[in-house]
């Protein structure tokens, strides 16, 4: 794992891919689980990026949409575009533009198969990336 707290200035110029690099190593630092990067611009055309991620409670999707939110603030200094289902906790949306993040309860997960409409798309690597 990566200390994604000491970030630099050059974190400022992320692009879209190590922007969600970076995401991905937040998440797997607040256990996040099952955690892919899916590099859908090819096919979806309006992001480069999708993250996926699971947690096993609704105090741990918070927990990981807190971090990320956090910490992409301190690296990039902006927010997302958008969220979505931050009240709920059961899939949360975090929309970067290039990179958007899925956080589910791990039954939301389960029920959606989000990676199943990607099927055809190899993940990137992620955990030694950088």
């Amino acid at each position: 794992m990566t200390d994604t707290t000491n970030t630099d200035a050059a974190a400022a110029d992320l692009n879209s891919l190590e922007l969600a690099v970076f995401i991905a190593r937040v998440i797997d630092e607040k256990q996040g689980e099952n955690t892919i990067v899916l590099p859908v611009g090819p096919v979806v055309g309006i992001t480069e990026y999708f993250i996926v991620t699971s947690a096993s409670n609704p105090r741990l999707v918070r927990a990981i949409t807190d971090s990320v939110l956090n910490n992409v603030r301190e690296a990039v200094g902006k927010g997302p575009l958008r969220s979505e289902g931050t009240r709920e906790q059961q899939w949360v949306l975090i929309d970067y533009g290039d990179v958007v993040v899925h956080i589910f309860i791990d039954e939301m997960r389960r029920f959606y198969e989000i990676e199943r409409l990607y099927k055809d798309i190899v993940p990137t690597p992620w955990a030694s990336t950088l």
